[in-house]
């Protein structure tokens, strides 16, 4: 039976995933109130857990060290009484060949070798090369349904990832090429970076030290 998550555990979970964002995104991300979301970040703030900063007009949210030792630890305890820590753990093993073919596909949309240069800049001149990246980023997503559907079996809070992706992939085929690596929008490299950050966070695996 799946789980649910905490609250708090969600809040805490969705700055971890996000990296750095405001409230109302980081209530976005699991459904929840904005008001109830920023107060329990302003107690996690009085906590050390989270800090608030602002630049060049933009503020958000980001995790302390203590923070993400907190969110791993109260991840840890979810999972061990979800009891899934297995099917997780496999479910990685199968999510980091698709990754190397997520990387790959997005390189290719940004660089495309040309006149012996390797580095060239991909400026989209090439529909071939372009649709052949976008069937390459269609397989990812095929993949990553029966995964995802894995890890809802076990974590509620795991919902969502295969659909936002294939939503993304829709609008980058539509023409929109900002949808396959954008970092500000809901592009698929951004839910697969929160899938890959939510993954290692859950099993407590140094993102640097992954094989």
């Amino acid at each position: 039976m799946t789980r649910d998550s905490s609250f708090g555990l969600l809040v805490l979970h969705a700055v971890r995933v996000t990296g750095f964002a405001d409230t109302p995104v980081l209530a976005r991300r699991y459904g929840l109130g904005a008001a109830e979301t920023e107060e329990e970040l302003r107690d996690a703030e009085a906590r050390g857990w989270v800090t608030h900063t602002s630049f060049a007009g933009t503020g958000g949210w980001s995790l302390t060290e203590a923070g993400r030792a907190e969110n791993e630890r109260r991840l840890a305890d979810e999972l061990t009484g979800a009891g899934g820590a297995d099917e997780v753990r496999d479910v990685y093993r199968r999510f980091l060949p698709l990754n190397a073919m997520l990387l790959k596909a997005c390189t290719d949309w940004q660089l495309r070798p040309a006149g012996g240069d390797r580095l060239a800049v991909n400026d989209h001149s090439d529909p071939v090369w372009d649709a052949g990246v976008l069937a390459e980023l269609a397989c990812v997503g095929r993949a990553l349904t029966p995964l995802g559907d894995r890890l809802a079996k076990v974590l509620t809070r795991f919902r969502g990832y295969d659909e936002r992706f294939t939503a993304a992939l829709d609008r980058a085929r539509g023409g929109d090429g900002a949808w396959v690596d954008r970092t500000d929008v809901d592009s698929c490299h951004r839910v697969w970076f929160e899938l890959h950050e939510d993954l290692i966070a859950t099993l407590g695996i140094d993102r640097h030290a992954e094989v």
